[in-house]
């Protein structure tokens, strides 16, 4: 949809920005934090020769299989959440305004209910699928079950607090995130 983008579009506009998926990616690294309960839970995603997490594998397990999901989601989600509220505590000691937590599944989580407003970046069904399915080792079998275990777009855009459309260009998105911010000033 653009959310990682638009992210970015709120840094260079001063935001402090919260990356959940780089915390992910960072608590699955050996020594990470959840690096451990994962490779005891998903043996299976456990590369020994490499002593690495392999994420492909692991998606295979977790997006075909809902008990397994919510495993991976209970050892990860508190972590991240805690983290959060370090990375706010911390911007908030420094001044800041504004932090932003870049969140996937939003409202699938129930995160909208640890922050103030939400966005949500949306774009049409073909543009979605042609950004997702750019990216290295995506196939249509698992952009269709990371669908799956998402909210309907639409039902996202009226849960949101605001909404910015990304398929019209990036100085549109732009325009409209800085929009929102004086709004919200």
């Amino acid at each position: 949809m653009g959310k990682s983008t638009a992210a970015r579009m709120m840094a260079q506009m001063g935001c402090a920005v919260y990356d959940s998926d780089a915390s992910v990616h960072k608590a699955l690294k050996p020594y990470g934090e959840a690096f451990e309960a994962v490779a005891l839970t998903f043996p299976k995603a456990w590369d020994k020769k490499t002593h690495l997490i392999n994420r492909q594998i692991l998606g295979q397990i977790v997006f075909k299989d809902v008990q397994q999901r919510q495993k991976l989601e209970a050892i990860l989600h508190p972590i991240i959440q805690n983290e959060q509220r370090k990375f706010i505590l911390a911007q908030t000691r420094l001044g800041r305004d504004f932090v932003v937590l870049d969140i996937p599944l939003l409202f699938e989580t129930g995160a909208q209910n640890r922050v103030d407003y939400t966005i949500v970046v949306t774009a049409p069904a073909f543009i979605q699928a042609q950004r997702v399915l750019a990216r290295p080792n995506m196939t249509q079998d698992k952009f269709n079950a990371i669908l799956e275990t998402q909210m309907p777009d639409a039902q996202k855009c009226a849960l949101a607090d605001f909404v910015v459309p990304t398929g019209l260009g990036k100085a549109y998105s732009y325009s409209k995130l800085e929009k929102i911010l004086e709004s919200l000033r």
